[in-house]
């Protein structure tokens, strides 16, 4: 019988074993309960906990599961340390050897082509149900198992998707702290992506977080630091920097990486984004600049959607799908869009560990509430690249990107002859973690993660103040602050509304 199926003598095999397994993970399970910390120093007291782990996902291709056990055993022991006795250790060595002494590693193909044993399966909680989060459900090789939302009858229609039967929750806390998730998504506003990120890192969980990182510079800058601090995995929902057609260049992003790596078009290079070459900025994401107030609806709990916002009152157009026209939750279609399109520009570039130097804006005067529109926003890095974002899109003939040397325009056509069988000789970009759930069991960083997330995202949020306060603006990537200009440093790190801070 092919790996598809089991055949008889496997099945009989495989009985026995998996009742064995299944006693030990009991045992295991109770023991770290009563005993946090200590199971895997009985394992290999001599080996250092994360080399064990890293051993034990070594096997993956010979343990259905038991590798993954140990891990997840590892990350709810790590939360908190207890001491125990000579006797308990005695106890757990004497009956984990009994039943090891049985016990037999099973194939993972004994257990069927695709089948993913409940042990190997990451769980997740998902925060803010309304609309992106939904997406997020089906993910394979995780299990939904709590959600959250402020709005009842989002909650509501969302648990319902779901077959199994979750928790859910009003309060983002009391979803993180369930011991049974292992990976929080965020897909809230904006305006609530620092603060519930960083809360989830503080608890120990890894994070998927909606695009774009943040709303603010400065809660990136703590982002970024919570997660390194608490040793967690980040990944930023955008992936065009390593999979899917890039939009108008109608290819992935890596032969646009190996043409910029080559040096064929020269240097520096202008890279502009528009619908000439192939990306939409979605202005229909603006603001209203008078709103009536209205009575909040019974099912959502408006005082905590606002959050850290500032207080406005209710009105229909400032929440769920018309929030992105507001500064207060994120950007308009810079703030929609901006990650997708920018992201894979500053890797392809090489800019991943820097930010441009100079910003200068072409637009209207923007309402203090409501966001408008731009005619061009320039960004210019410290060695003469720049990436424009061009609003208007009047000139017919734009290349996508320009170099000394050469032009590359939408649709990957390029003014270099031959440049596909050019491209075909020269080395592929450095390879990229790209599946999350290998990240999260290997404790890899995931290609897209807290770091590159926030520099990327920092171009954004340059953008933004550039608009709101109609100028140019100087910025230095290494302290991450502008230049001789104190009010749009105050917009770094806006005040938040009591009592939310980071």
């Amino acid at each position: 019988m092919g790996q598809a199926g089991i055949n008889r003598s496997e099945s009989a095999t495989l009985i026995p074993v998996c009742l064995a397994f299944e006693r030990l993970k009991v045992m295991m399970t109770t023991f770290a309960r009563t005993n946090p910390g200590e199971i895997i120093q009985f394992l290999s007291p001599s080996v250092p906990s994360y080399r064990l782990t890293h051993l034990l996902f070594s096997l993956s291709d010979k343990a259905a599961s038991f590798h993954f056990f140990i891990f997840k055993i590892h990350q709810s022991a790590s939360m908190k340390e207890k001491k125990v006795s000579t006797k308990s250790r005695r106890k757990f060595l004497y009956e984990s050897a009994a039943i090891l002494a049985g016990f037999t590693i099973v194939p993972r193909h004994v257990l069927g082509r695709g089948f993913i044993p409940p042990s190997d399966q990451l769980t997740k909680g998902i925060i803010g149900v309304g609309g992106m989060g939904r997406g997020h459900i089906p993910y394979a090789g995780t299990r939904v198992v709590a959600m959250c939302d402020v709005d009842k009858n989002h909650l509501q229609s969302a648990a319902a998707l779901v077959k199994d039967k979750i928790k859910t929750f009003h309060d983002h806390h009391e979803l993180i702290a369930l011991p049974e998730v292992d990976i929080v998504h965020i897909a809230t506003p904006p305006h609530w992506h620092g603060l519930i990120a960083m809360d989830a890192a503080k608890a120990g969980k890894d994070i998927w977080c909606e695009k774009p990182m943040t709303r603010t510079i400065g809660e990136g800058k703590r982002l970024v630091e919570a997660v390194k601090q608490h040793g967690r995995i980040f990944r930023l929902n955008t992936w065009f920097r390593f999979e899917d057609n890039f939009y108008g260049m109608k290819t992935t992003v890596k032969p646009i990486k190996k043409l910029v790596e080559s040096g064929l078009l020269g240097w520096p290079l202008t890279v502009t984004v528009s619908k000439t070459t192939g990306f939409d900025w979605k202005f229909y994401w603006v603001g209203k600049t008078h709103l009536d107030t209205l009575p909040v609806p019974p099912e959502l709990d408006y005082d905590r959607w606002l959050g850290p916002a500032p207080f406005k009152p209710y009105n229909p157009h400032r929440v769920h799908q018309t929030f992105r026209g507001y500064w207060d939750y994120d950007g308009g279609g810079l703030g929609d869009m901006g990650q997708h399109y920018i992201d894979p520009i500053q890797y392809f570039l090489g800019k991943d560990e820097t930010s441009p130097v100079l910003v200068e804006v072409d637009a209207e005067q923007q309402h203090p509430d409501a966001c408008g529109t731009f005619r061009k926003i320039t960004f210019t890095y410290a060695d003469g690249c720049k990436i424009v974002l061009d609003g208007e899109a009047k000139d017919p003939e734009a290349a996508y990107i320009e170099g000394p040397n050469g032009k590359l325009y939408a649709g990957f056509k390029c003014t270099i002859p031959n440049i596909e069988d050019k491209l075909a000789m020269m080395p592929d970009p450095e390879p990229q973690v790209t599946d999350f759930l290998e990240s999260v069991k290997y404790r890899t960083p995931f290609a897209l993660n807290e770091s590159n997330g926030f520099r990327s995202c920092t171009i954004i949020n340059l953008g933004k103040i550039a608009l709101q306060l109609g100028r140019t603006l100087h910025f230095d990537p290494v302290t991450q602050s502008f230049l001789n200009d104190e009010e749009a440093n105050r917009m770094i790190n806006p005040p938040m509304r009591s009592p939310w801070n980071v």
